[in-house]
């Protein structure tokens, strides 16, 4: 393998999605790493915990010492081989430790010892971060951006992924943005979900031409929480306002959060599991908002809804779901949606299906 230079040029590596070697410890990888990021640390937890004590009590020349002697014959072996997998899937990669400083460079070492020369980031994962933060700031701050509005079950995030620059805030949060919202695997943390949009935005200016869109969102995505500049910019940005009609509503909610969901709880844990993990999940969900529904109308919804439930599981007909998703809709979402719209109205460009959103878009929209 010729032999590349380290860098630290950060917005190439983001832009051109990079494969990058996370070497920090697994606890740190869990906190926050990059999208492009795979973990194979030079020590583990335990490891770095215990140089970490040494390192405070008798400094670096001892802690250095010390992690010889934890990480040395087999162990070094597992690691190095680790490190040479990643390397033969990604010759165009770079490593990284957390400052760019003894571990990455350990490992660097070590890998050209058995005889591949592979370069590192230079700052590491304190340089990257840092460069993610303030580019994220600069783009909030100079953003063009467009709102796509509307009530619950229009598809939003369908209608968003057809338009020319989107930024999928929903995507990138693994959630879909309501009590309703959970995926079947977990959210990033908030440093990686931060991290993502960092990256996206990154993508959406640079690699694309005219305004950003993006879906209207609470500040929570989930638990994933919108940087407050970004919200504040996005309260104050044009909308484009998908209408759909009740029964095309319906059927989008159903498909998302009926037929989709219990697909995928399936697929993760098997078919008994998978129904009563999905079961699970619905009711959870209606559950959540309980408190805003009103005890009988919950109570009656629940009732409506374990009802849908029992006859999917018994026929696969999903279609009873319906009686339990319209109601909800037209008496619980739809009254707040309206209400907020209407301290909107001066913000609107366009309002319509979505051919007519994702036209406007695409030929009418100023660059």
């Amino acid at each position: 393998m010729a032999s590349r230079p380290d860098t630290d040029n950060y917005l190439s590596l983001f832009l051109n999605d990079t494969p990058l070697l996370d070497v920090r410890a697994p606890v740190e990888f869990a906190k926050g790493s990059f999208p492009t990021a795979e973990n194979a640390p030079l020590m583990n937890d335990e490891e770095r915990h215990r140089i970490g004590i040494c390192y405070k009590e008798k400094g670096q020349d001892e802690a250095i010492r010390l992690g010889h002697q934890l990480v040395c014959s087999d162990i070094k072996a597992q690691r190095i081989e680790a490190w040479k997998r990643f390397i033969a899937r990604h010759p165009e990669g770079y490593l990284f430790c957390f400052r760019g400083g003894l571990r990455s460079r350990l490992t660097q070492q070590w890998v050209r010892d058995a005889g591949i020369d592979y370069p590192l980031v230079r700052g590491g994962y304190k340089a990257l971060r840092r460069f993610l933060i303030d580019s994220l700031d600069n783009l909030i701050e100079s953003g063009d951006f467009r709102i796509i509005s509307g009530r619950t079950g229009t598809g939003k995030t369908r209608v968003l992924r057809r338009l020319p620059n989107p930024v999928d805030l929903e995507g990138l949060a693994n959630h879909r943005g309501s009590s309703f919202g959970r995926q079947v695997t977990p959210q990033p943390s908030q440093i990686d979900f931060e991290n993502r949009l960092a990256v996206a935005m990154l993508k959406a200016r640079h690699l694309k031409d005219g305004p950003v869109y993006l879906e209207d969102e609470s500040r929570l995505v989930g638990r994933c929480a919108i940087p407050d500049a970004m919200k504040e910019r996005m309260a104050q940005a044009p909308l484009l306002v998908l209408e759909q009609s009740l029964e095309d509503r319906t059927r989008i909610i159903r498909e998302d959060y009926v037929e989709a969901m219990s697909a995928d709880y399936i697929n993760r844990d098997g078919e008994e599991a998978g129904w009563l993990n999905f079961s699970g999940y619905l009711l959870e969900a209606l559950g959540r908002i309980s408190k805003r529904l009103g005890g009988e109308r919950h109570s009656q919804l629940r009732s409506v809804m374990e009802q849908a439930l029992a006859e999917q599981e018994r026929s696969g007909d999903v279609h009873a779901h319906d009686a339990w998703i319209q109601p909800l809709l037209k008496d619980y979402y739809d009254p707040m949606y309206d209400y907020q719209l209407s301290q909107k109205r001066g913000r609107i460009l366009v309002r319509g299906n979505a051919d007519a959103v994702i036209d406007w878009a695409n030929n009418k929209a100023p660059a």
